[in-house]
């Protein structure tokens, strides 16, 4: 896909992921409307990013029904269509599963999940009527190698990694393309609770490392870009061919992170 002059909705696009693909999407010469629930945060985000090419905000909630109806409408009216859907924004509470509360657990899963499916389906006529749509899904290395105390997020990012897999598949050759992205730990408000280190597997990148291999995929048509390096690469074959030997790595690990995740949300 040529950047150039393609209209896109950047959902939780005022900070980390987003907002570092709002900015690489614009210097592409892309027009941009971002989503994030919070009016302040939003409006600084536009402010900024407003220096780098045109760009749009929108204060809404992408959990509900007319949070998302209210994006869509806004990104209709102030691009004239939609080429671009970038499905990133998202919510993580970590810690054991039973200590982890219910109100929790389903935002997760609405955020995470629900959301971006119903997102996804709302956006697919003006998608279809672009001719050369994409949809982008912002999944996590976690949906590729779970880590423990991260269950429920774990799930709906690889139920999230699957949903695109399938639309995928469904979408060939009718216009609009799906493109899954799994980054590692990266350095985004997100992950400021979160206290494990590169000893203890999460060594972290910059948004905008996450966001340039983003733009490259999606100018390359990819079906998904994977963070995280050789180490990731060894990981996730690890994990389908002796996942016992990976058991145990994390049962060695298990006293320090907990330590260091069970504080770890951003809902």
């Amino acid at each position: 896909m040529n950047l150039k002059g393609k209209r896109a909705l950047i959902t939780g696009g005022s900070s980390g992921i987003g907002m570092a693909i709002a900015e690489a999407m614009l210097s592409k010469g892309a027009k941009v409307v971002i989503s994030a629930r919070r009016q302040g945060v939003l409006a600084t985000a536009v402010e900024m990013l407003s220096k780098t090419g045109p760009v749009q905000g929108v204060a809404a909630d992408v959990a509900t029904e007319e949070g998302r109806a209210k994006m869509l409408a806004v990104a209709n009216e102030k691009l004239g269509g939609l080429d671009v859907l970038v499905n990133n924004a998202g919510g993580v509470r970590a810690g054991r599963l039973e200590e982890t509360s219910e109100a929790d657990i389903r935002t997760m899963i609405e955020v995470d999940l629900v959301a971006p499916i119903m997102l996804t389906r709302a956006a697919l006529p003006l998608l279809r009527a672009s001719g050369d749509g994409m949809v982008v899904n912002v999944t996590s290395g976690i949906a590729l190698v779970a880590a423990p105390f991260y269950g429920t997020y774990a799930a709906v990012k690889a139920g999230l990694a699957k949903f695109g897999e399938s639309l995928r598949r469904e979408l060939k050759n009718e216009g609009v393309h799906v493109m899954t992205v799994y980054p590692g730990a990266t350095e985004t408000p997100m992950m400021a609770s979160n206290r494990a280190g590169p000893e203890l597997g999460f060594t972290r990148e910059p948004a905008s490392a996450v966001a340039d291999a983003t733009i490259a995929g999606m100018e390359e048509a990819s079906f998904e870009v994977i963070r995280g390096g050789e180490a990731r690469t060894k990981m996730i074959a690890l994990n389908r061919e002796n996942p016992g030997a990976l058991d145990k790595r994390f049962a060695d690990l298990k006293p320090a992170l907990l330590l260091a995740v069970r504080d770890h949300s951003a809902l």
